[in-house]
C-alpha cells in the first residue's frame, strides 16, 4: 500500500468516526432539547420536511416537531419531571445516509413517592441524511416494546441482514 493509499484510507476512517460522533451528538441532544422545553434546537435536528412517527401521531416538518415540544401535554411532562433517555445506538453509515437504531425510555417523577419510574420503553429507528448543515433526521419511528411485531421488526432491521 502506497503512502497515498494509506492517507486516503485514514481519511475515510476519520470521516466515518466524525459521522458516527455527529450522529451520537444528535441523539444526545434530543433528550435535553425536549426535556428542557426547547422547541427550536429540537426541531433543528430534523431536515425541513423530516418526520417523526411516534405511533399514535406522525409529525412532519420542523414546525410540527417544535409544536410537539411546546404542546400542553409535553409541557406537563416537563413540569412533572420527565427524562427522555437514549440507549447506546446501533449505527450504520452508508455514504450520505445513515440509520441509527436505539432504545429509548421515558422516565417520569412519581409525585406520590418522590421517586422515578420508567413510563415507556421503546425502540427507535432514526434515518439521517448528510446536508450542508450537517446530519439531519429525515424520519424517526418510535415503537413501544410491548411485544408487538412492529417493535421487533425495527430491532431486526438493525442487526439481521435477512430481515
Amino acid at each position: 500500500m502506497t503512502d497515498t493509499d494509506q492517507i486516503a484510507a485514514l481519511e475515510r476512517r476519520v470521516r466515518e468516526l466524525e459521522d458516527r460522533l455527529s450522529l451520537l451528538q444528535i441523539l444526545a441532544t434530543y433528550g435535553p432539547g425536549v426535556d428542557g422545553g426547547f422547541p427550536t434546537p429540537t426541531a433543528d435536528l430534523w431536515a425541513e420536511n423530516g418526520s417523526y412517527d411516534a405511533g399514535l401521531v406522525t409529525m412532519v416538518g420542523r414546525t410540527a416537531i417544535a409544536d410537539m415540544v411546546t404542546s400542553e401535554r409535553h409541557q406537563q411532562l416537563i413540569r412533572d419531571g420527565a427524562a427522555h433517555l437514549q440507549g447506546i445506538p446501533h449505527i450504520e453509515v452508508t455514504g450520505d445516509t445513515a440509520v441509527v437504531t436505539a432504545y429509548s425510555q421515558l422516565v417520569l417523577r412519581d409525585r406520590d413517592s418522590d421517586s422515578y419510574r420508567i413510563w415507556r420503553t421503546g425502540v427507535n429507528r432514526w434515518e439521517f441524511v448528510r446536508t450542508a448543515e450537517g446530519w439531519k433526521v429525515t424520519h424517526r419511528v418510535n415503537r413501544q416494546l410491548d411485544g408487538s411485531t412492529e417493535a421487533r421488526d425495527l430491532l431486526a432491521a438493525a442487526v439481521d441482514s435477512t430481515a
